[in-house]
């Protein structure tokens, strides 16, 4: 997103022999769902890939429908503080799980590891760095996690989402990628199709409301209230999360036209029943919105580290795709009031559209995979 150069010829460097490439990409669905993207154009290329998820529930749902991949779990890593009493503990299983990581690389004989960032890609490039592969890391944020800072020291090269992000990795070679979207958010079900899926109106304006894997509450919370507010023609699908979905099912049930999921493996068709994206600003979800030509309204999550998340957001806001608003200045009126301006003004709608699409980088998978076929070509 930003500014995306084409890549210059040596980056368009097709690796003759097959690569092994691991892709370290569990924890959310943030980090996820761009490792199966780069996975899925790493096969379509002839190459072999084997994906490291984390033992958490959101990882195995959301991995679950990818039969045709190989996936392997490893144990969750996150620091603490560092002058925390779990710092042993922390430093006990990261040596723990880098030594299991080693033993899958040897297992596997990997060419390459690829991090798709926080804590559960670190010991997997830290194992590949000491294995003396090619190792990378991949950060979709404007303002990079210190996981990914941390796991740049291991890495050969550097890919990012945002232009944004270079400053933060001084000294290190970057290559600004856009971030990987899985394929079939770009070949959606037609709108009819997905209303049938989720029982809802093909016909009648829709907003999809998503929190993300982690931190929603507040937000499931003001979109319920906001439903009693919404014009009668509207109608949502909101995507609670599996925690959630009893106390949203609960704030909701009064109003017709308000679908309530625990869970949601089929992303494709929520984006093709949508008109609005009511969300949080996490990397890959606005990604995959910008994919879809979306409007939204963004509120990040107030507890993100570095508050990466409002930088996020920041830059769909002054591209006009986005309207940014801060959890603590938002009520449920205010919610409703911003959702109708922006599906009643035809206008606003088609231009904050026409924005969100000039984000979007179809191709950041395959500038991933060329750029790692470059890097181990020069080897």
């Amino acid at each position: 997103m930003g500014s995306f150069p084409a890549f210059q010829s040596h980056f368009c460097v097709i690796v003759s022999n097959s690569l092994k490439v691991l892709i370290a990409c569990g924890g959310t669905g943030g980090h996820l769902f761009p490792g199966i993207a780069v996975a899925e154009a790493l096969r379509a290329r002839g190459h072999e890939v084997l994906l490291l998820i984390s033992e958490k529930k959101v990882d195995s749902q959301a991995s679950a429908k990818y039969t045709h991949l190989r996936f392997e779990t490893v144990p969750a890593v996150a620091k603490p503080a560092t002058l925390s009493p779990k710092m042993l503990p922390f430093l006990l299983k990261l040596w723990k799980t880098t030594t299991h990581c080693k033993k899958l690389l040897r297992n596997f004989q990997a060419d390459a590891v690829l991090g798709m960032g926080g804590f559960t890609s670190l010991p997997p490039v830290y194992a590949g760095h000491q294995l003396g592969l090619k190792t990378f890391i991949h950060d979709s944020n404007a303002r990079p996690g210190r996981a990914n800072v941390m796991t740049s020291r291991f890495c050969t090269r550097i890919f990012l989402g945002f232009d944004a992000a270079k400053s933060f990795f001084p000294g290190r070679e970057t290559v600004t990628t856009g971030t990987p979207v899985r394929p079939e958010i770009v070949g959606l079900p037609s709108r009819e199709d997905a209303a049938a899926l989720f029982g809802l109106d093909p016909a009648r304006p829709t907003i999809v409301v998503t929190g993300g894997s982690q931190g929603a509450r507040r937000l499931n919370e003001l979109s319920a209230e906001a439903a009693a507010c919404l014009p009668a023609e509207m109608q949502v699908l909101h995507i609670a999360g599996a925690n959630d979905f009893q106390r949203v099912s609960e704030i909701a049930k009064n109003r017709p036209g308000y679908k309530v999921l625990g869970f949601c493996d089929q992303m494709p068709a929520a984006y093709a029943i949508a008109d609005l994206i009511v969300a949080r600003s996490g990397a890959s979800s606005m990604t995959e919105i910008a994919m879809t030509g979306l409007p939204s309204i963004l509120v990040p999550y107030p507890y993100a580290a570095d508050d990466h998340q409002t930088r996020n957001a920041e830059v769909f806001s002054k591209a006009g795709a986005a309207l940014l608003i801060q959890e603590a200045d938002l009520s449920s009126e205010k919610l409703a009031s911003l959702a109708s301006s922006v599906l009643q003004d035809l206008p606003t709608y088609k231009r904050m559209a026409q924005a969100a699409r000039a984000l979007a980088v179809p191709d950041a998978a395959e500038r991933v995979c060329a750029a790692i076929e470059a890097t181990v070509s020069k080897s």
